[in-house]
């Protein structure tokens, strides 16, 4: 009994653990900001348009996983510039690898935004 008991104690402490470090991303991090100004925008746009649920799954689906992707893009950052303060090649690199994967999810993102929006507005 006291085994389950534990796992669901430290079940919630992993969720409160999570909402910390989301808080703290979307508190801190301008990236993430901008992500969470734009999926805001684009909800209140899809209330506008009506989109249908197909249509609100794929835009909910490409919100989350751009914030999360630039939240990973972030903690590659984090432990890059823990690892090795100064500048360094092979970290400059990672970064800028890390960085390269997230706008090339954003371009995907606008890719599927337009397919969804412009035969709503057009």
């Amino acid at each position: 009994m006291t085994k389950k008991g534990s796992f669901l104690i430290n079940r919630i402490k992993s969720i409160k653990y999570a909402v910390r470090g989301a808080w703290l991303l979307i508190k801190t991090e301008a990236s993430i900001q901008v992500q969470v100004f734009i999926g805001v925008i684009m909800t209140i746009l899809g209330c506008y348009v009506g989109l249908n649920t197909t249509e609100w799954i794929v835009q909910t689906l490409i919100i989350g996983l751009i914030i999360s992707i630039e939240g990973i893009n972030t903690v590659i950052e984090e432990i890059a510039d823990f690892i090795h303060p100064e500048f360094h090649q092979k970290i400059g690199l990672i970064k800028d690898l890390a960085a390269g994967t997230v706008f090339i999810f954003a371009i995907i993102a606008i890719i599927i935004g337009c397919i969804i929006y412009f035969p709503k507005i057009f």
